[in-house]
C-alpha cells in the first residue's frame, strides 16, 4: 500500500512538471561558514581565518599543487622563463609570485585563485586540495581579480596583455573579455553587477620615477564595461582630472580603490604619494585630495618604492563614514573619517599591502607583508584590535565561505 502511495505522489509530482531526485532524497545545501582568505604571495599558500573576532586560524590552502608541472613547462619555454624570471626580478622583489587573488565559489567548495609567476588562474578544491580546472591568461601574468555580486563570475587583470578576462568560476571557462590600459590592476563590479572597472597601473618596475618621467609609465586609465557584452562603454583618464584640480605634479596611475555604498563617490591611490583623491563618479571630477603624513624614516628615493607604490590598499566600512588606509612604504595605517578627510592614529605596520573589512564590519583588516601577519583595526577607535601570524608576503584578504567544520584540504 506504501509503495501505491508513492507511485502516485510520483506521479501528481511529475504531471505538475516537478523533477524527483534520481534516488533517495533531494541533498540538502551544505551549511556554510563565513571566512577570511589571506593570499601568501611568496609561499603560495592562503590562510583560511575566522572573518571577525579573534581571526583565529581555521585552515590552509596549497595554491600551487601543480607547482612542478607549471615549472616544467615554464623552464622548457624560452619566452616563458624569460617573464617568469622578469617577474621574480621585478613585481616579487627577488620571490616568484604564487598567489595574488582569490575568491571562493558560491558553494563553499572551491577557492579560485590568480597566480602571477605561472599567469593563470585556477580553482583548488578546499575537500581534496587538488585542481579542478586551469585558465592560461593572455601574455604571462595574471594579477588582481574581482567577484560578481551574483558570484558566478570572476574577473582577472592579464598584466602584460593589457586584458581583462571574464570566467565562470565553477567550470573557468571564458565568458567574456576587455581591452584595458598598460598593466590592468584592480577590478571591482559596479551597479550590481552591471558593470565592471579596471584600473590600469602602467609600467612600474622601470627606474624612471622622477615627476618628469611620469610620460614613460604608459597608458594609465580606468576602464568601465558593460557585463551583459563585455563591451567597454567608458573610459576615464584621471591626467585630465587631476590637472584640471591643479595638481598635475600626481601621477595618473590609480592604484587600490573604494567606493562608498551608493557608488557616487570613488576613492583611490596613486603612484608615488602618500594620500589619495576623491572622486565624484556623476560630476566626472576629483573633489579632493588628502595628503596623509610621510614617515621620517622612509626613502625619498622613489626608486625604493616598491612597485611604484607608496601607499597602496584601501577598504571602507559598511556605513561608508570611514575609510581605512594602508602606508605601505611608511609602514602604518590609519582609519581616516570620510567626511572630514581627518585621519586618527597612526598605527605601526610592517610594509602594510591591502586592506579590507572584517565579516562583521567592524574592522579594516591590513596585510603585513614585511611582518607575516594581519592586523585587525576597529573602524571606531582607529586602534589596533589584533594581529594575527600568516604565511609568507601576504597581500591579498577576501571574505569567502568554506563548508561548516571544514579545516582544511584532506589532501594537505
Amino acid at each position: 500500500m506504501r509503495r501505491l502511495r508513492r507511485i502516485a505522489s510520483l506521479a501528481v509530482l511529475l504531471a505538475a512538471g516537478v523533477s524527483a531526485p534520481a534516488t533517495g532524497t533531494a541533498a540538502e545545501p551544505t551549511a556554510l561558514r563565513e571566512v577570511m582568505f589571506v593570499g601568501n604571495n611568496w609561499e603560495g599558500t592562503a590562510d583560511v581565518l575566522e572573518s571577525s573576532g579573534s581571526f583565529g586560524r581555521i585552515g590552509r590552502v596549497n595554491i600551487i599543487p601543480d607547482k612542478e608541472d607549471r615549472l616544467w613547462e615554464i623552464y622548457t619555454d624560452p619566452v616563458k622563463l624569460a617573464f617568469f624570471l622578469g617577474i621574480r626580478s621585478g613585481p616579487g622583489e627577488g620571490h616568484d609570485q604564487f598567489v595574488d587573488d582569490m575568491y571562493t565559489t558560491p558553494d563553499g567548495s572551491a577557492v579560485v585563485a590568480s597566480r602571477p609567476s605561472f599567469a593563470d588562474v585556477v580553482s583548488i578544491d578546499l575537500a581534496t586540495g587538488a585542481v579542478r580546472w586551469r585558465f592560461p591568461v593572455s601574455g604571462f601574468r595574471s594579477d588582481h581579480m574581482a567577484v560578481s555580486p551574483d558570484g558566478r563570475r570572476v574577473a582577472v587583470s592579464a598584466s602584460t596583455s593589457n586584458t581583462v578576462h571574464v570566467l565562470d568560476i565553477e567550470t573557468g571557462a571564458q565568458v567574456g573579455s576587455f581591452g584595458a590600459g598598460d598593466k590592468p590592476h584592480e577590478n571591482v563590479y559596479t551597479d550590481g553587477g552591471r558593470h565592471l572597472w579596471n584600473m590600469s597601473i602602467g609600467e612600474v618596475n622601470t627606474d624612471l620615477d622622477a615627476p618628469w618621467l611620469d610620460f614613460t609609465k604608459g597608458d594609465r586609465r580606468i576602464t568601465v564595461a558593460d557585463t551583459s557584452t563585455h563591451q567597454v562603454v567608458k573610459v576615464i583618464d584621471m591626467r585630465q582630472r587631476l590637472d584640471a584640480f591643479g595638481r598635475s605634479d600626481l601621477s595618473d596611475s590609480v592604484r587600490p580603490v573604494a567606493f562608498t555604498p551608493d557608488e557616487s563617490k570613488l576613492y583611490f591611490q596613486l603612484s608615488f604619494f602618500n594620500g589619495f583623491a576623491e572622486y565624484d563618479v556623476a560630476a566626472d571630477k576629483i573633489t579632493r585630495i588628502k595628503t596623509l603624513p610621510k614617515n621620517p624614516a622612509t626613502s625619498e628615493d622613489r626608486t625604493t618604492w616598491v612597485n611604484d607604490s607608496r601607499h597602496h590598499g584601501m577598504s571602507m566600512n559598511p556605513a561608508g563614514t570611514k575609510l581605512c588606509v594602508a602606508g605601505t612604504m611608511d609602514d602604518y595605517a590609519t582609519i581616516v573619517d570620510r567626511a572630514t578627510l581627518t585621519e586618527g592614529s597612526l598605527v605601526p605596520a610592517a610594509k602594510p599591502y591591502w586592506a579590507t573589512v572584517s565579516g562583521d564590519g567592524r574592522s579594516c583588516v591590513i596585510s603585513e607583508s614585511g611582518a607575516d601577519q594581519i592586523t585587525a583595526i576597529d573602524f571606531a577607535t582607529g586602534t589596533k584590535k589584533v594581529s594575527v601570524p600568516v604565511g609568507d608576503h601576504p597581500q591579498r584578504i577576501r571574505i569567502g565561505h568554506v563548508p561548516s567544520g571544514w579545516t582544511g584540504p584532506a589532501a594537505s
